[in-house]
């Protein structure tokens, strides 16, 4: 049994700001290393493609038995190691490339690296979110980090741009490896969760089945799952296919690259903050809906257009993109986290992730090979078109019945069928 580690707002913030720190740091990073590859060392579509898949693909890898290990090791261990393993990750980098030894396979690896401890971090952190919060504070401070998240995105690459432009592309992923420094010291300081451990845990393959069954099973989970899966799919290629786009096919300068890439921002902090009263308005099920369709929309804007009136296209498509994409992560996860058995959520969020998040490096890697044959402008139109995939998931579902996601709950009266999974001894 978990034991309850929620010892005052205090906890919640070091845990915000801890956060908060290694999203600047990463979203500085999420400019340096593309323009690294790009302007460093001269990468390809695919093997721009090819770093895009790279720094998710942990998901398809070790994003199911995530779960289980996130249930048995101490959360707060595992975030702060991970963050450690980021850190040296990036930090090689910039090292490599003093040395003379940089290469777009060491881009990858370290890529990799981080895709690995991303997994078992992200997990963690968002199975300890409910041990230190209130069950009824947990859509606004889901709101609240999505908010936050979206706020760093905006800052991030501008910050990103500028210091690409004053310091170089490889100098600046050192103020990534620093942000996941600060952000493990500050975790150090959080309560550790406590966990009564059985003298036998049940196999891993029966309790990875067992989560999975869960989420499959649910009327409600389970088309949510794979209307994120599509959405992801599409953001894959865009992690692909932004920089090569804007750098290649519009040539804008690193700066501006910065800025447009940070304006995807201002559609996730509307998202974050427009959310629970969007959501209280017309119903958390009816929200999801809405909030694909408009990401439609957004996904087909983004690559409209030349010269000025592109630039114009891709920052408000991004923003309309973002904002229906943040509505929907916001409100899934937030059912998830309440909804779910406590013995499960880990298994629950592990596995969501698998599928949602194992579908961008999939993404990636077919949109750069797409690039290279139809162009970057072109494959996002192609992309815009599998957006529409998350709405029909939804449409399709007993979701397009309820008004609030949790009305499902209160009409069932009892949880989807689980397997049994044999008792701990």
């Amino acid at each position: 049994m978990t034991m309850d580690v929620r010892t005052g707002a205090g906890v919640f913030w070091r845990w915000w700001t801890a956060g908060t720190t290694s999203l600047v740091g990463s979203a500085v990073g999420a400019v340096a290393l593309p323009l690294t590859a790009l302007t460093v060392l001269d990468a390809s579509p695919f093997e721009m493609g090819l770093i895009a898949a790279a720094s998710y693909a942990a998901w398809i890898v070790i994003g199911l038995p995530a779960g289980v290990i996130a249930q048995r090791l101490p959360l707060r261990g595992t975030q702060v190691g991970a963050d450690l393993a980021r850190a040296v990750a990036v930090a090689s980098v910039p090292l490599a490339w003093w040395w003379g030894q940089l290469s777009v396979a060491h881009l990858v690896v370290t890529a990799l690296v981080v895709s690995f401890a991303n997994v078992l971090f992200d997990v963690a952190n968002s199975t300890f979110l409910p041990s230190i919060v209130e069950r009824e504070k947990l859509q606004s401070r889901n709101s609240l980090t999505s908010a936050t998240h979206a706020a760093t995105q905006l800052s991030g690459p501008s910050l990103g741009g500028i210091a690409v432009q004053v310091l170089g592309a490889v100098p600046t992923l050192l103020v990534d490896a620093a942000s996941y420094l600060i952000s493990a010291a500050l975790l150090r300081t959080l309560p550790a969760r406590r966990v009564e451990t059985p003298d036998r845990w049940p196999p891993m393959h029966e309790l990875i089945r067992e989560g999975w069954r869960f989420v499959a099973r649910h009327p409600v989970m389970g088309p949510s799952m794979w209307a994120a899966t599509a959405v992801n799919f599409v953001c894959g290629a865009q992690l692909a296919l932004y920089p090569l786009y804007l750098v290649r096919e519009l040539h804008a300068p690193a700066g501006l690259v910065g800025v447009l890439l940070a304006v995807e921002g201002v559609g996730s902090l509307l998202g974050a903050t427009l959310t629970p009263r969007f959501t209280g308005r017309v119903g958390t099920a009816r929200a999801l809906v809405v909030a694909c369709l408009v990401a439609v929309v957004g996904a087909f804007v983004i690559p409209l257009g030349s010269g000025w009136p592109a630039y114009l296209a891709f920052a408000v498509g991004n923003v309309v993109f973002a904002g229906g994409v943040v509505v929907l992560s916001v409100t899934t996860r937030t059912y998830r986290q309440t909804a779910s058995p406590p013995e499960l959520l880990s298994r629950v969020m592990a596995t969501v992730r698998f599928v949602s998040w194992g579908a961008i490096p999939v993404g990636g890697l077919v949109a750069g090979a797409l690039a290279g044959l139809l162009g970057a402008r072109v494959t996002l139109l192609v992309f815009a078109a599998a957006v529409v995939c998350a709405p029909l998931a939804l449409l399709l579902s007993p979701v397009r019945r309820l008004r609030d996601l949790t009305d499902h709950d209160r009409a069932a009266g009892a949880e989807p069928e689980r397997d049994p999974v044999p008792a701990a001894r």
